[in-house]
């Protein structure tokens, strides 16, 4: 194996081990939650949208830091985005969590989960996002001429 073959084979496994190690964090966290938040097969998932939401909002200040306000390790990236905060949010549980309620006889509860969950971890991911630049006095600016 040549020296550069090696070195990338080193960087890509560095990469694993990072993402698996912020996955293990990310998912334990999840899992905490959830013990603190039960519920039923027929009550409302909060375990499941608070995951989502505060990881989808955590996401939006992660890319804006390190993005924009910092030079990162080229680990921070996947070790915080894929591996910690990829572990925690938890998409494929709320599809089950959907099926869970329309199966319970809560179809609505159900419909209104599935359109509340993409449409609220958008908006946290915004949320975030704005309010890192404005926390870090990187607001936009209005145009000038009113455009």
């Amino acid at each position: 194996m040549t020296g550069e073959r090696a070195r990338a084979r080193r960087r890509e496994a560095s990469v694993l081990g990072v993402v698996a190690a912020g996955g293990v964090l990310g998912a334990e966290a999840r899992y905490g939650l959830g013990v603190l938040l039960p519920h039923g097969p027929a009550g409302w998932p909060w375990s499941t949208l608070v995951a989502n939401l505060s990881g989808c909002l955590l996401i939006g200040v992660l890319m804006v830091v390190i993005t924009e306000l910092t030079v990162a390790h080229r680990l921070v990236r996947p070790f915080l985005g894929v591996g910690v905060l990829g572990g925690y949010t938890t998409f494929s549980t709320a599809t089950v969590d959907v099926l869970t309620l329309a199966h319970a006889g809560r179809p609505l509860a159900a419909l209104a989960y599935v359109v509340a969950t993409p449409v609220l971890a958008v908006l946290a991911c915004g949320i975030g996002v704005v309010a890192t630049r404005v926390a870090a006095g990187r607001a936009p600016q209005p145009r000038e001429g009113g455009r």
